[in-house]
């Protein structure tokens, strides 16, 4: 299996050849993407939500990200590996957005990143870029500018955000990033903005037209099924599976019929005579 790197992503925007890439957190679910021919592992902040039980990304820490970053990194060796930069980490200046990006990749060993935003984090991207750090950028619905949005709302569905969409998307390209994740937007936005640009969009809830899509491995794999957003295809139902085996072991543990002889260590049982 050949490793995907940025230059793949520029090769399959010239072919017009579809992009695959999944979120991914933990070495052991790395190991088995890196085995599916998925091009792209994106290490989000949505960890927050999938892994640590919280209600938004905005408490992530770049500690966080390095730690589930360099687990991805030691399972996956074929995917290109995108790194997310939390809230707070590149918005106090270049300077720190340089540093913190550096951080995710000397000690996540992520071979990108990505950042929210676009005309407002045109710099940080142009800097990031300029310190040899790939730059994977996300426009439309930005989870880490949820209080400003006041709540996970589509956008690019009046005047005012289509113009915004496409404004950003101009600018993260000028800036250097060598991809734009699109969240959350009407497929005719979404085209348009494929079309228009020369490097590859990623498409979540965006439509068919984009160069490639991501998912969340939770929702698509079906193992919540308390909220299941409308962008999300069910390719497989693990939590049902992962629940009649943890119930199917605890029956087993308390019926007596786990651990059964063949689970069991021999000994000579003379040693233990007079003891």
């Amino acid at each position: 299996m050949k490793k995907v790197t940025v230059n793949t992503f520029r090769e399959r925007k010239e072919a017009a050849e579809k992009l695959t890439m999944i979120t991914c957190y933990d070495y052991s679910t790395a190991k088995l993407v890196d085995q599916s021919g998925i091009d792209s592992i994106l290490v989000g902040d949505s960890l927050g939500m999938t892994m640590l039980g919280y209600e938004d990304t905005l408490s992530v820490t770049l500690e966080d990200m390095i730690h589930h970053s360099a687990a991805v990194a030691r399972g996956a060796k074929h995917p290109l590996i995108v790194c997310d930069m939390p809230f707070m980490t590149y918005s106090t200046g270049v300077r720190d957005a340089v540093i913190n990006a550096g951080r995710l990749i000397q000690e996540g060993h992520a071979h990108a990143v990505k950042l929210e935003g676009g005309v407002e984090v045109k710099d940080e991207i142009a800097a990031i870029v300029a310190a040899k750090i790939p730059v994977c950028a996300h426009i439309g619905l930005t989870p880490q500018s949820v209080n400003t949005f006041g709540g996970f709302k589509v956008q690019g569905k009046d005047e005012a955000t289509v113009n915004k969409l496409l404004a950003d998307a101009k600018a993260v390209e000028e800036a250097g990033a060598f991809a734009v994740v699109i969240e959350c937007v009407p497929a005719p936005l979404a085209k348009k903005v494929t079309e228009m640009l020369s490097i590859p969009t990623i498409g979540i809830g965006a439509g068919v037209d984009c160069d490639g899509q991501v998912l969340v491995y939770q929702d698509m794999l079906g193992m919540f099924d308390d909220f299941v957003p409308k962008f999300v295809k069910q390719f497989a139902h693990v939590g049902e599976a992962m629940v009649k085996g943890f119930k199917d072991y605890d029956e087993a543990v308390k019926n007596k019929s786990f651990p059964t002889k063949e689970h069991e260590f021999s000994m000579d049982e003379s040693l233990l005579d007079e003891k």
